[in-house]
């Protein structure tokens, strides 16, 4: 009998070229094949929920597989711990229907976008932000911030060329502070956190790229929503780096075997 599996996934895509499995490239979506061949012996191709580029980091994936064995999904997680590497980790398993759908099934996703901008380098997380080395004008990028929220056509913020025929996304929230130590002072990094029920390829860089113009004073706040408005590409900021991106949380609908997102704001 076979049985779904379910599985929130994290990991550091330092050393990965993104989710997706390509010929000659390692990634977290072959590397979880991998580790699933060397539990059963089957080659299956597990579904998520996030196509995350090279170099993007997850709290939160999503990921389903059906396998034939009758391995229970509290055996899965552990089975699949032990054999996956230290950049890669099983948060929870759960079984699931037979048509789940991670990507299908996913009703909000959040964002973490990091910025170091103090006078200082960031020696511990080098690969967990974007390092700039002037302060960010944050007040400034809220401001701009305002004129993503809701439902608009993203075309502007997202990679070309594009094949996607809708281009329309909402922005639930989209919060740009900067982030203080337990002992009240800034410490250096601005934090861009989005939430919305989709993107497109890139569009969540390209936002913080784009907020990054607003906030060295380059561009205007009002300049973000003249950008949405354009539909084009080239009106918008440059793409920020991937080592600042993390998939915070995967939102499931109310009742979904997987439980609560493993991210939390």
């Amino acid at each position: 009998m076979s049985r779904s599996i379910g599985l929130r996934l994290a990991y550091e895509g330092t050393r990965y070229s993104g989710w997706q499995a390509q010929p000659g490239q390692t990634t977290v979506q072959g590397t979880l094949a991998a580790a699933i061949a060397a539990v059963t012996g089957e080659v299956l191709v597990p579904r998520g929920s996030s196509r995350t580029d090279a170099g993007v980091h997850a709290l939160d994936q999503i990921v389903a597989f059906t396998s034939a064995s009758p391995l229970e999904a509290a055996v899965w997680g552990r089975a699949l711990n032990a054999r996956l590497p230290a950049d890669v980790t099983v948060v929870v398993a759960a079984e699931v229907a037979a048509d789940f759908d991670p990507v299908t099934a996913a009703v909000r996703k959040t964002y973490r976008y990091r910025i170091h901008d103090a006078p200082w380098k960031p020696v511990l997380d080098r690969h967990l932000v974007w390092r700039w080395r002037s302060q960010l004008d944050t007040a400034a990028m809220a401001e701009a911030a305002g004129a993503l929220l809701g439902e608009h056509d993203f075309t502007s913020f997202e990679k070309t060329p594009s094949s996607r025929v809708s281009k329309t996304r909402t922005i639930h929230r989209l919060d740009v502070v900067r982030r203080e130590s337990p002992a009240g002072r800034a410490d250096g990094e601005v934090w861009v956190e989005v939430e919305g029920n989709g993107f497109l390829h890139n569009m969540v860089r390209i936002i913080v790229g784009s907020l990054v113009m607003v906030g060295t004073g380059r561009r205007p706040p009002s300049w973000v929503a003249t950008a949405v408005a354009a539909r084009d590409r080239a009106a918008a900021g440059p793409t920020a780096p991937p080592e600042g991106l993390v998939l915070l949380s995967t939102q499931l609908p109310p009742g979904a075997a997987l439980g609560v997102a493993a991210g939390t704001p």
